[in-house]
């Protein structure tokens, strides 16, 4: 069982298109991974045993509907086999730099089963935003059908 991911890193990406991944995400991650882009503005990172259950729950959407070929596609079209180099760097496709703007500077999040590079301006955009601050985050929490004791 992999070790949920925690945590928040400022990193830059190299002229190459290169990132440092913080070395407590790359122990979960494991040497190799699966690097895909998700609902957000921002690049999904799972070990290979956490896209095995991913990919586990997207073959259990079947393919009848549009939302559920839709949503396979997302994740899986947009995947690729991704290592990390001797110095734990990992290579980010053009073409996900291309689309989700990705400039020099990116912010590495760990976020449970998962690790997440984000263009730091989307970071603070998305972070910053009043209904994001923590007092309204437990307000919507306590209205919701969500179950959650902290």
């Amino acid at each position: 069982m992999s070790r949920n991911m925690i945590g928040n890193f400022n990193h830059n990406i190299d002229a190459k298109g290169r990132v440092i991944i913080p070395a407590k995400l790359r122990d979960s991650l494991g040497r190799q991974f699966v690097m895909t882009i998700g609902f957000e503005d921002c690049i999904y990172l799972y070990s290979l045993e956490e896209w095995d259950k991913l990919a586990e729950k997207l073959r259990a959407l079947g393919n009848k509907t549009d939302l559920a070929r839709q949503i396979k596609r997302l994740f899986q079209a947009n995947a690729c086999d991704s290592e990390f180099d001797s110095q734990g760097r990992t290579l980010i496709p053009q073409s996900f730099r291309e689309e989700l703007d990705l400039g020099k500077e990116v912010v590495i999040v760990g976020n449970g089963e998962k690790a997440e590079i984000w263009s730091k301006e989307t970071w603070e955009k998305t972070f910053n935003k009043p209904e994001f601050s923590k007092e309204n985050l437990k307000k919507m929490l306590e209205t919701s059908d969500l179950e959650f004791n902290f």
